[in-house]
């Protein structure tokens, strides 16, 4: 008679779901990874000196998941945390002191700052190992954009508590996109844009006002910052990982040492 796990297995919505048998073998472990949503963007087979710890330090796979925990993390804190003014730093007192005993708060920002050290650290193996050579130039530039990315949902993160620290903190890092080239009152090229004798680059136009929307960090910043940090900048960091794991995935999976 056969067991229960054999019935399930040949019933029929279980060979509706799973179109394969287990994979006991290469050639059902290849199926399975070919015609699964999920495991198709891991390559069938890999090296495995390609994989040792001592050569990839596992730092892409720490900063997928230190980015899954502030995914998690984050949208457990919006339920407690309003982005105006009035409310913004009691809500953070709060989320320090009560909330979840405030443990919720300091996953987010330890891992936060797990993530900022983990990226780095994965963006200097490739460029230790020559990782970044052909044919993975593409996949080179996607990691430094999602590099670039990481800082930015870091520093727009900053500006959230509402505190001293954080608003004047935001109000150094912001005056740099004055600096910004063509884009910023004092960039290079700003005043070369001008039409009929009027600038095109002022205080009220320029790339710091654009970031703060205002000529100073108030609640326009607040609430620019906190869709940024939520909302924009993690949607674009989740299609470029996407994209990024399934370049690793065409290029022939993980680069071997040279």
């Amino acid at each position: 008679m056969p067991s229960f796990g054999e019935s399930l297995r040949n019933s029929q919505v279980y060979k509706s779901i799973f179109r394969h048998p287990l994979p006991l073998d290469r050639r059902h472990r290849v199926l399975v990874i070919l015609t699964n949503f999920f495991l198709h963007l891991h390559p069938v087979s890999i090296r495995r000196q390609g994989i040792a710890l001592s050569y990839t330090w596992c730092m892409g796979g720490l900063t997928f998941f230190f980015f899954l925990v502030e995914t998690v993390t984050g949208v457990l804190l919006m339920f407690y945390y309003r982005p105006v003014a009035e409310y913004a730093y009691n809500d953070m007192l709060a989320l320090r002191d009560a909330t979840s005993m405030g443990i919720l708060r300091e996953l987010h920002r330890w891992g936060a700052h797990a993530m900022v050290i983990a990226v780095w650290l994965h963006t200097y193996r490739v460029f230790l190992t020559g990782s970044y050579k052909r044919p993975r130039e593409f996949n080179w530039g996607i990691g430094v954009i999602l590099l670039m990315l990481t800082l930015l949902l870091s520093f727009t993160g900053y500006l959230l508590p509402w505190d001293q620290l954080a608003i004047w903190a935001v109000t150094v890092g912001s005056n740099m996109a004055r600096a910004t080239p063509l884009l910023g009152l004092e960039g290079p090229g700003a005043a070369l844009l001008t039409v009929d004798g009027i600038d095109l680059i002022t205080s009220a136009s320029d790339a710091r006002f654009v970031l703060l929307g205002a000529r100073f960090v108030g609640e326009n910043a607040l609430l620019r910052f906190y869709v940024l940090h939520c909302v924009a900048i993690p949607l674009g960091a989740a299609l470029l990982m996407a994209i990024h794991f399934w370049r690793v995935r065409k290029d022939g999976g993980i680069s071997g040492p040279l």
